[in-house]
């Protein structure tokens, strides 16, 4: 039905629908299902990544090493005192965000959206675009079909793996299906969704795969955080009139050339960036007793 995001937005334009209709339609196309049933699943899938978005709040995780443990109770706690620098959205956005990466760091259950290293920004966004604009059920899920859609597309046309792509691939995608979540939800049209795609993953062009021990904590987790911002932020400069200069498909195919060009040593191995300092290097021998 449509290979890229520029056939994707011509179809759009086209017919007059929005990106989720036509992404649900390739859907039912793709898995012979009705659009109930693709609702259905969606539905799914954000009761998973809502129960991990909670699960650290006021309960801290147990992790290996203990490096992100109780981060989440730390921001939430900050988050509802109400004097902060971002204001209680943005605060909340983060705390959710962290709260999905410490839930994956004990081995609990979330949603790999694209990637388990990236899996609490696109519901932070979700659940916090929701709360703050009093979204119904249906119009979450269908901010989570435009995300969905979008992050098919980079997945087939570039990549989401931290190790072939550096963090970029992870958490710049997810920002980048967040945003399109978010402008979707906030009445934004297909242009729009586009830009603010392209903006997020702009935003985030080069950013190395480096986790200390070779964990998904650090500085994963806090990544989690900022993208989930970058996603917010990406979606208010598109519906404030902000065009990408560079089209969307031409922003994907750049971070996969970037990501191809990254020395492996910045791409997951734990062998360089944050992992190859010498507290790095120190926290791994201390968890595993010697590098990895």
């Amino acid at each position: 039905m449509y290979s890229n995001t520029r056939e994707l937005l011509a179809i759009s334009r086209e017919r007059g629908l929005a990106l989720w209709q036509v992404i649900l339609e390739n859907e039912q196309q793709l898995h012979e299902m009705t659009e109930t049933q693709v609702f259905e699943l969606l539905a799914q899938r954000y009761a998973v990544m809502a129960a991990s978005a909670s699960k650290a709040l006021e309960q801290p995780c147990r992790t290996a090493g203990s490096l992100i443990e109780g981060i989440t109770q730390d921001q939430y706690a900050y988050a509802k005192k109400g004097e902060t620098l971002c204001g209680p959205l943005i605060n909340r956005v983060m705390a959710r965000a962290l709260s999905c990466s410490e839930v994956n760091a004990s081995m609990g259950r979330i949603c790999a959206a694209p990637t388990a290293g990236s899996c609490g920004i696109l519901p932070a966004v979700l659940i916090s675009v929701s709360e703050q604009l009093g979204c119904t059920s249906r119009q979450t899920l269908e901010g989570l079909l435009t995300a969905s859609g979008i992050g098919a597309i980079m997945m087939k046309n570039a990549t989401v793996s931290g190790a072939e792509g550096g963090c970029q691939a992870e958490c710049g995608v997810a920002a980048a299906m967040a945003a399109a979540a978010a402008v979707q939800m906030a009445g934004g049209n297909p242009s729009m969704i586009m830009n603010a795609c392209a903006l997020a993953l702009m935003n985030v062009m080069g950013l190395v795969c480096d986790p200390v021990a070779g964990l998904v904590q650090v500085p994963c987790a806090q990544r989690n955080a900022s993208q989930a911002v970058n996603a917010l932020l990406s979606a208010d400069l598109a519906m404030g009139g902000m065009v990408s200069i560079i089209p969307l498909d031409e922003v994907i195919e750049a971070m996969y050339r970037v990501g191809r060009l990254m020395p492996y040593q910045l791409r997951e191995t734990a062998l360089g960036g944050l992992a190859a300092t010498p507290t790095g290097r120190a926290i791994s021998n201390k968890i595993f007793g010697g590098p990895l």
